[in-house]
């Protein structure tokens, strides 16, 4: 069934030829966008909803997030606002939890994650494993986020697991535990940070699985400046993530590389870290995305609006470029090109603001503003 979307006030489309609206109107044609234009000259539909001059855009795409987990670090939270320094190891905490976990438990917490989510606008979304670390629990991990997410990333490499050795869990996570989840996953990721993986053990993981088929992508350069985002471009990584500590070469790489600097402010925020340097890395013409690292220990939001507002009010970036950051980003982040836009022939993934512009996203920070949300052409709120 068509369904026609009139009176829209501000049209964001991410499309270079469409560019943005006024006036404008979107029809959607079963999972498809089919038309986008001025409202005069739209064609009929079988049903039409008036969204009354309200600002439309693409549903936000999210690209970084860790989702598939149980249990609660409120207590590491309260410790850091106290003043405790952020540090790889409270990964472990949630890894406890989540093999403990039943796999009813895990698929009950995700999909309550992912509808939450979607009531903010996010119709598309990437979720990692990386909370069991062994065999098993990754392959469990991988299995139940294919069922609910959009993409699916293998992290084994997240921690090295209390009382083992480092080298032998590589060993395990390029072989056994790859062979596991590699029919389950499209991407593969490493944590390249201090407390965590090394260059050498980072560039065996990302090489293993890339030789297994898989895309890559890097947690790399959050607390400190290191080797991940050299290794992420040389690899041809899709992205890197964080990317809170850049050095000239680290932005004249990414600047000259096809690989997303994925930005995730709110994680930046809740360990209390500098904010990534959004405007730095765009006036080097390096290609940013914003997505929200939602996960239980260092960024528990599923809000890509706060992510948004946060860009705006604190990185310096417009709001244009952080909205297309949140959507055309992310999906370059995923190398896709179906979302993240809309335009005849993507998905029609559409959120409907309760607001004339997208502006009110940062001039209205913290209020709630998603009025309306298609994913794939079905209604999933408002």
């Amino acid at each position: 069934m068509a369904v026609l979307i009139t009176g829209i006030g501000e049209l964001t489309t991410n499309d270079p030829e469409l560019g943005r609206l006024t006036e404008a109107a979107l029809v959607l044609d079963g999972s498809r966008v089919a038309w986008a234009g001025p409202a005069a000259s739209a064609p009929d539909a079988d049903e039409r909803v008036d969204v009354e001059g309200r600002a439309v855009l693409p549903g936000w795409v999210d690209s970084h997030t860790h989702l598939v987990f149980a249990g609660d670090r409120t207590a590491e939270f309260e410790a850091r606002m106290a003043g405790k320094p952020y540090t790889a190891g409270g990964i472990a905490t949630t890894v406890g939890a989540t093999r403990e976990a039943s796999d009813e438990q895990l698929a009950a917490n995700l999909r309550r994650h992912v509808g939450e989510a979607a009531r903010q606008g996010t119709t598309c979304l990437e979720t990692k494993t990386g909370y069991g670390l062994t065999v098993a629990d990754e392959a469990r991990s991988a299995r139940i986020a294919g069922e609910v997410a959009d993409e699916v990333t293998f992290l084994g490499a997240h921690l090295v697991p209390p009382g083992a050795d480092a080298e032998s869990y590589v060993d395990l996570v390029c072989g056994e535990m790859l062979d596991a989840v590699a029919g389950s996953v499209r991407w593969a990721d490493v944590f390249c940070e201090t407390g965590a993986f090394d260059e050498a053990q980072s560039a065996r993981v990302l090489k293993a699985a890339a030789g297994r088929g898989l895309g890559l992508r890097v947690h790399g350069n959050q607390l400190g400046e290191g080797p991940g985002v050299r290794l992420a471009v040389e690899l041809g990584a899709a992205s890197v993530d964080h990317c809170t500590y850049l050095s000239d070469a680290d932005v004249e790489a990414l600047a000259a590389a096809e690989t997303v600097a994925t930005l995730l402010p709110a994680c930046d925020l809740s360990t209390r870290q500098p904010l990534a340097p959004a405007r730095r890395l765009l006036d080097a013409g390096a290609t940013v995305a914003l997505a929200s690292n939602a996960n239980p220990g260092s960024s528990y939001t599923t809000s890509m609006a706060f992510c948004v507002a946060t860009a705006v009010l604190q990185m310096r970036m417009t709001i244009e470029e952080a909205v297309w950051a949140a959507t055309a980003g992310g999906a370059k982040a995923l190398r896709r090109t179906d979302v993240g836009v809309l335009r005849p022939g993507a998905r029609a993934d559409v959120h409907v603001l309760d607001a004339p512009s997208v502006t009110h996203l940062a001039y209205r920070p913290g209020v709630p503003l998603t009025r309306a949300v298609w994913r794939a052409g079905v209604r999933v709120a408002g």
